[in-house]
């Protein structure tokens, strides 16, 4: 009779377990556009690796620094080992938990219960009775291990080995930042000496200038106001160049922080700025896009995982079958524990249970499995749609800054054209002071703004290689 309620009992736990709610599989509803399907060229930069890419070897040998002493990127390395480590306890789980042990404890019943009363008239040794405290020592194996009917436990494996293929994409794509931003800080630097030579070169222009017409003011060809407007230039002009060697410090410190080392000069090397040529970019077809951007596939490797999540917790609905088992000596003396047969014990039992009453713990893991799939692959659908933003932005500004350079180029020509003409005007004072004060300042601002354009342009291109997932293989 107690057998077929035992029979019953599973039979109804096992029906319950199979009304467990139906796993909803969810897509992404991005479809990317044709015209960006339709590419003449099918290259991309994104596969270079960097060392083939920038061909400024300090520059290069900053960049191995960086990925060898950044903190950011030392964090990231742990968050793949704890990733990893995950993979091992999911792993385990699989497999049965075999242990061993000792035990040794003393028990005292009641006479007047049917273990006491029973003892009290049984001989433990022949002409011994029950002692009234009774020792007992054991030594054994003990194992358990949940058999994985349902998959439970390989979903769980898998849902933490996607998560640790995804924390590896998230250390490519902090390579990816860092190597982009380690190449714009250099070439800022870069830039910042170049403006702080022709700040230099201005200064010495308008010191000359400044000679000239303290010489007039003395052939009375000019006055005081000429020679203390001169004097003023000069003096902002060298305030000025203070201001760039503190940016200078500044970008220094920043580029040695991403470098993981305390504040110390960067090497550069020495060469005319306007003449650096930007990276040469192809953006490729969008499905090399997915394939390179590393957030991209840290995303998609994430969704994956929260899918394994809701069927790990859909399992969880199921019956669960155990098996647990022992075997090792036991006695109530410890002379006597290692004796074979007699003290020999072993036990095999099996397990089958299944939520019945009460499911709510159960059915709100399932619901939040489920919410953080659809939050994963929103996720996704954001990463890949900023993916392609960010690159048609980076594309364009490209080609624009190319030709807002080349037209600030003929004017700075021509502005320098126009200090020689002012220059010779002026000594022969067929032009007054403003007009050749005003000529070289304008020179200086275009100069200055020339070289910030060259720089937003080797940035861009930068960028564009970050943004297509390059720099991290």
């Amino acid at each position: 009779m107690n057998k077929l309620i035992k029979i019953s009992l599973v039979l109804a736990a096992v029906v319950v377990g199979c009304s467990a709610p139906k796993v909803s599989e969810v897509k992404s509803s991005l479809q990317i556009p044709e015209q960006y399907q339709a590419q003449a060229d099918t290259s991309n930069s994104a596969i270079k690796p960097y060392r083939m890419l920038f061909n400024d070897p300090k520059l290069v040998s900053l960049i191995d620094i960086a990925l060898k002493n950044n903190q950011e990127l030392q964090h990231a390395l742990q968050e793949i080992e704890i990733a990893r480590n995950e993979v091992r306890a999911r792993k385990g789980e699989l497999l049965p938990a075999v242990g061993i042990g000792a035990a040794a404890e003393v028990e005292k019943v009641g006479k007047f219960t049917s273990q006491g009363a029973g003892d009290e008239s049984t001989d433990i040794l022949p002409g011994k009775r029950v002692p009234e405290d009774l020792t007992d020592y054991s030594l054994g194996l003990r194992a358990s291990w949940e058999v994985d009917v349902w998959k439970k436990l390989r979903s769980a494996k898998k849902a933490a080995l996607s998560r640790y293929l995804a924390e590896v994409e998230g250390k490519n794509f902090v390579i990816t930042n860092l190597v982009a931003e380690v190449a714009e800080r250099y070439y800022e630097l870069q830039a910042l000496d170049a403006q702080l030579a022709i700040i230099d070169a201005n200064v010495a222009l308008q010191e000359n200038a400044l000679e000239i017409v303290k010489v007039q003011k003395e052939a009375a060809r000019a006055t005081a106001l000429a020679v203390e407007k001169f004097a003023a230039e000069v003096a902002g002009s060298q305030q000025r160049a203070f201001f760039v060697k503190q940016q200078i410090t500044e970008t220094e410190n920043e580029l040695n922080f991403l470098l993981g080392r305390f504040p110390q000069p960067i090497e550069r090397s020495k060469i005319d700025f306007l003449t650096i040529e930007p990276l040469s970019i192809q953006t490729g077809l969008p499905s090399q896009l997915l394939e390179n951007r590393p957030d991209v596939r840290q995303r998609e490797l994430e969704v994956t995982a929260t899918r394994f999540d809701v069927k790990a917790a859909k399992a969880a609905f199921y019956p669960r079958l155990d098996i647990g088992g022992a075997i090792g000596f036991q006695s109530f003396r410890t002379a006597s524990l290692i004796t074979f047969p007699e003290s020999l014990f072993y036990n095999l039992g099996a397990d089958l249970a299944a939520p019945l009453i009460n499911r709510n713990a159960l059915k709100a893991a399932f619901n939040s499995a489920n919410s953080r799939q659809l939050q994963a692959l929103i996720e996704y659908d954001q990463t890949l749609l900023r993916a392609f933003v960010e690159v048609a932005n980076q594309k364009a500004k490209i080609e624009n800054l190319a030709n807002g350079f080349s037209r600030q180029l003929e004017q700075v020509n021509a502005l320098n054209r126009a200090i020689d003409a002012s220059n010779e005007l002026f000594k022969s004072a067929r032009v007054d002071y403003f007009e050749v004060l005003m000529t070289q300042r304008d020179a200086l601002e275009a100069k200055l703004e020339l070289v910030e354009t060259k720089q937003q342009v080797l940035t861009a291109s930068i960028i564009m290689y970050r943004d297509l997932g390059g720099g991290w293989r």
